[in-house]
């Protein structure tokens, strides 16, 4: 009876995490830019939205916080783009490098989109060509870029912008889905008028590990602990209950129990997961 209630649960395990990487983690994250496009609208139209690494009260910008949105019309693509690119922040939509300057200030801003979980924004931006334009919004008004071109690990990295210049990259995980071979990387240069630069405290010396391109976070691995914890009780108390007081009883009681508990497994482990998947 165990040994056939471990292989359910490890069949379940499989087939919630192909669900949540397939479709709640889409849901989830239409749930999220929606909730942010209501938030970053009304920063806009009070003229608070952050033009630096701090918000309108010089408090640090959460990761997570709404600081742009992205039109790529070519791709469909409308997002709300957070503070933050670990791969928990990600979950919500692209994240902007908190080490770089925001899209249209002065310099290299840079901008992380997933691939496939997650809604997959940034899934198509390979397809971006010289000369395509998108925008991205920000507390100092539309910034239009200009794609200059697609490059991978090895390619030439475009000169540095000269002064004045404002440059945007976007990055994403390159290969099928879920099975990343790389990063890919779009250039584009600022054709409306630059912005001033907002402070930044974050170096890229300082960024955490997690925010960088294609890393892992294991800052939640203690609730992947818990939660499988709390699936193998709820799996030996199944175990009881069914020599107790029966099947019907058990199914009724338990199954809502280990499907939560298969799901929350789930979830934690699609966190372990590369950033731009």
């Amino acid at each position: 009876m165990l040994l056939r209630g471990s292989l359910m649960i490890v069949a379940a395990l499989l087939f919630a995490f192909v669900a949540n990487a397939m479709v709640l983690s889409q849901v989830q994250n239409l749930v999220s830019q929606q909730m942010l496009y209501n938030e970053f609208r009304q920063q806009l139209s009070e003229g608070t939205a952050p033009v630096s690494e701090g918000n309108f009260e010089d408090v640090l910008l959460a990761d997570g916080a709404p600081v742009a949105v992205i039109d790529i019309p070519q791709l469909d693509v409308h997002d709300v783009v957070v503070e933050g690119t670990s791969g928990d922040t990600l979950k919500a939509g692209p994240g902007h490098r908190r080490d770089t300057v925001l899209p249209g200030q002065q310099g290299v801003s840079v901008i992380m989109g997933r691939a496939a979980a997650y809604g997959g924004p940034f899934g198509r931006i390979q397809e971006l060509a010289p000369g395509d334009s998108f925008t991205v919004r920000t507390g100092q008004g539309k910034q239009v870029f200009e794609v200059v071109g697609v490059r991978y690990a090895g390619d030439p990295t475009p000169a540095s912008p000269k002064a004045g210049e404002s440059r945007l990259i976007l990055q994403t995980a390159r290969g099928a889905s879920f099975i990343p071979t790389g990063i890919a990387y779009v250039d584009a240069q600022l054709r409306s008028e630059v912005q001033a630069s907002g402070q930044r405290q974050t170096t890229f010396a300082a960024l955490p590990p997690q925010d960088q391109a294609m890393a892992t976070d294991t800052s939640t691995v203690w609730a992947l602990v818990f939660a499988l914890q709390f699936l193998v009780v709820a799996q030996l108390a199944a175990v009881w209950a069914f020599r107790r007081i029966g099947a019907q009883k058990t199914w009724v009681v338990f199954v809502p129990v280990g499907v939560l508990a298969v799901i929350y497994v789930s979830n934690q482990i699609t966190l372990l997961l590369p950033n731009l998947l």
